[in-house]
């Protein structure tokens, strides 16, 4: 581990953390309304996200290959959702997930530093395989944000029908805006899963060889939750628990796809998705 490699990841998770405590008392001494402009991200989780990408683009892109070992590739997702979530708050009010999001990108850095993975991915430089990681790594992203869109979502449809509004229930948006905003990010994400699901099956020459059958399979079943979710919104206005639990249920199935397969097959079977 170089010097500089530690500093710089050290340097990008105390502002991730300085950047959440920031927000989040933004957040509390709010006095708008609920319907305004919501405090915006602060300038630091900017700069947080800028050394998290150099740090990414150092470990992950090398002259060998990919470096997409288990920590990588949860790092790399983590900095994508926070990169998504800064410019998402520049349309819509999505500040309050950075309460959830940032602490979650922030976590995830040291772990691919201190544990790399020294067997790079070469995928012999095709641009179809290339392009298949990367909309899968959009998609797992975004619906990671769609996820901490609905714990806090089923946070405040709780503390809401106990009657109970303190907390953090005064800072959220309205549930129906929590709700749009859910729904809104469900679709994008399940668009990017279709993508990735497609390019998987054009450029992926031999799952089975490659140790994708299993990952195939459980992100399907995650495409027909979230593909099920989304007719179930249009068809019959599903919304609240119904909502919460099958974006909730469809993002675990996804997760044990991305990660649960890879984690078995990286740190106990030592093999990887990909020869190389």
């Amino acid at each position: 581990m170089q010097s500089w490699t530690l500093a710089l990841a050290l340097m990008s998770v105390a502002l991730y953390v300085t950047a959440t405590v920031v927000l989040g008392r933004r957040l509390s001494t709010w006095q708008g309304t609920l319907e305004g402009a919501t405090p915006k991200l602060p300038t630091i989780a900017f700069l947080a996200v800028a050394l998290h990408g150099v740090l990414l683009y150092a470990g992950v892109v090398t002259h060998d290959g990919l470096h997409l070992g288990f920590f990588d590739v949860a790092s790399l997702v983590a900095w994508v959702a926070a990169l998504l979530l800064i410019i998402g708050t520049l349309r819509r009010p999505l500040d309050n997930l950075g309460l959830l999001v940032l602490p979650l990108a922030a976590l995830l850095i040291l772990p691919g530093i201190i544990w790399p993975d020294g067997r790079p991915v070469n995928a012999g430089r095709n641009l179809g395989t290339e392009v298949h990681v990367l909309v899968s790594i959009l998609a797992f992203a975004l619906l990671t944000i769609a996820a901490c869109q609905s714990v806090l979502l089923a946070y405040q449809e709780h503390r809401l029908n106990h009657k109970r509004p303190g907390g953090l229930v005064h800072i959220l948006p309205p549930l129906k805006i929590q709700e749009e905003l859910l729904f809104q990010l469900i679709a994008l994400g399940f668009f990017l899963l279709t993508l990735s699901l497609a390019t998987g099956v054009t450029f992926v020459a031999d799952m089975l060889a490659q140790h994708l059958a299993h990952k195939t399979v459980l992100s399907v079943i995650a495409w027909l939750m979230f593909g099920v979710l989304l007719w179930g919104r249009w068809r019959y206005g599903w919304r609240g628990r119904t909502a919460v639990r099958l974006s909730l249920g469809g993002f675990t199935i996804l997760a044990l796809a991305y990660f649960g397969s890879k984690l078995v097959l990286e740190l106990f079977l030592e093999r990887h998705w990909f020869p190389g």
